[in-house]
């Protein structure tokens, strides 16, 4: 007789940042996750999770999908029918919204089912996927607005590019986008003169910019210094906005990491809006939404690079041959403090993320720190 879900667990922390940060518009102090377990008749466990909003209480909303819209629709089903239950969760919810709380909401219940799977066949969770390789590139993010004062800004964003450079890593992010164009040109004049000619160098503008005139108005400016690619220029639906600053720029241009549903990236990929796509697990419905997006940019030939949380993508990359790096955020740089929650990191070595050879995605949270967070 197949197994069954007897019941979905949902707890929310909120992470305090060691210090406030900023990008082109908004500013945190800290981050919320919505942690998720999937319980099954035989005694099965998975753990899935993904990211509240930017605001205090956005992930109340999601554990409110789970637990009022989603959850009714896979209490009592096989676990093993994960595309099944998908289609069923999708459907379900189709009038409350196809990006967002519900979306992200389904996105942690799908990590969830597919590290219970990986769990009870007793394998990585990129074995189960079809593995690829077991160590992926990784470039190091940061490069945030840490003070009001741009010359301290210079000083602490110099350090931090060097720093990551000695770590092994032979790319970085840094963010553009909150300060006049000219400020933010001797920021990232700053980084490659401090990292040197060998290492890649990218820009995330957090979608600074509202249209494609005055972006490329803007970005020209950067136009000639080699970047690696300017990321987010526009909001991901502005897509046209988009495929016009890809098409004016020598730059490659990334987008995706707030986009969801293999539609919407279908129709990035159609309208040329981005040279690489940048999907999020957590957000763009889970693993199983996830791959089918990596295997359409595959049939294009366009690479991927994820957002966020590489403790999860560190096996999608690893079983997804168009995966160019990972993005990884150091300990206490930039806004991703998802590792105070975990009782072992990623292991790091010379510019590649290697994969947990555990079960499952082989996360493991430190109950102290998630009863430490927990919010209601």
């Amino acid at each position: 007789m197949a197994d069954r879900i007897e019941r979905i667990e949902v707890r929310i922390v909120s992470v305090p940042l060691p210090a406030p940060v900023a990008w082109s518009n908004v500013k945190v102090s800290e981050r919320e996750y919505v942690l998720v377990w999937i319980r099954t008749a035989d005694g099965g466990t998975g753990l899935g999770f993904t990211v509240g909003s930017r605001f205090r209480g956005g992930a109340a909303v999601i554990r409110s999908a789970i637990e009022n819209a989603l959850s009714p629709v896979i209490v009592g089903r096989d676990p093993a029918e994960i595309e099944r239950l998908w289609e069923e969760m999708s459907f379900e919810t189709l009038l409350l919204g196809a990006r967002g709380a519900v979306t992200r909401g389904l996105s942690a219940i799908d990590i969830a089912l597919w590290d219970l799977l990986a769990n009870r066949a007793g394998l990585p969770l990129c074995d189960i996927l079809g593995r690829y390789r077991l160590r992926v590139p990784a470039y190091a993010s940061g490069g945030y607005y840490y003070h009001d004062d741009p010359e301290a800004d210079l000083e602490n964003l110099e350090e931090e590019v060097r720093r990551h450079v000695d770590l092994g890593f032979g790319a970085v992010k840094i963010k553009i986008g909150r300060l006049p164009i000219r400020d933010d040109l001797r920021r990232v004049e700053r980084v490659l003169e401090a990292v040197g000619p060998g290492v890649k160098v990218a820009v995330d503008c957090n979608h600074a910019w509202t249209d494609a005139s005055s972006a490329i108005r803007d970005l020209r400016l950067l136009d000639d210094l080699g970047l690696w690619w300017i990321e987010e220029p526009v909001l991901p639906d502005r897509m046209k906005a988009s495929a016009r600053i890809a098409a004016e720029l020598a730059t490659p241009v990334a987008t995706g990491e707030i986009e969801a549903g293999l539609a919407s990236f279908q129709r990035l990929i159609d309208t040329g809006a981005a040279d690489i796509l940048q999907p999020d697990a957590t957000v763009v419905g889970g693993i199983t939404e996830w791959v089918k997006i990596a295997h359409a940019a595959e049939a294009q030939d366009i690479a991927l690079a994820p957002h966020w949380v590489p403790d999860i993508h560190v096996h999608l990359g690893a079983a997804t041959p168009n995966v160019e790096m990972l993005e990884y955020f150091h300990a206490g740089v930039g806004v991703l403090n998802f590792e105070t929650l975990l009782e072992e990191t990623l292991g790091f070595e010379n510019g590649e993320l290697l994969v947990p050879p555990r079960p499952g995605h082989g996360i493991r949270l430190d109950q102290d720190a998630v009863d430490r967070f927990e919010v209601n």
